[in-house]
């Protein structure tokens, strides 16, 4: 077996390994389906929803003091006969809904 060809092998196996490692540490971020399907989940709790939407770019969302990225959507389902609809803001990083607001 020659030299060369083992320590170049070891030296490319730690270069990918190293760069697997980074490439996982990374923050990860949830889809806007995911983020649409997290909400739809929470409201089908209390009843059928009949229509939801998601804009599907991120934007910039202050909470008091904290600053977040966010997906903003919407969940609209029929109650005792009535159209109700609802806007939700959901972090990217997580999925969670931080704010919902029913439209009158």
């Amino acid at each position: 077996m020659n030299w060369k060809s083992f320590l170049l092998g070891v030296g490319v196996g730690l270069a990918s390994g190293y760069a697997t490692r980074e490439l996982l540490a990374q923050k990860t971020t949830v889809s806007p389906e995911k983020a649409l399907a997290n909400a739809k989940d929470a409201f089908k709790k209390d009843g059928p929803i009949s229509g939801s939407w998601i804009y599907m770019n991120a934007e910039p969302y202050k909470k008091g003091y904290l600053q977040y990225q966010v997906y903003k959507g919407g969940i609209s389902r029929l109650a005792s006969g009535e159209m109700e609809q609802f806007e939700f803001v959901a972090d990217v990083g997580t999925g969670t809904i931080l704010e919902m607001n029913r439209l009158t």
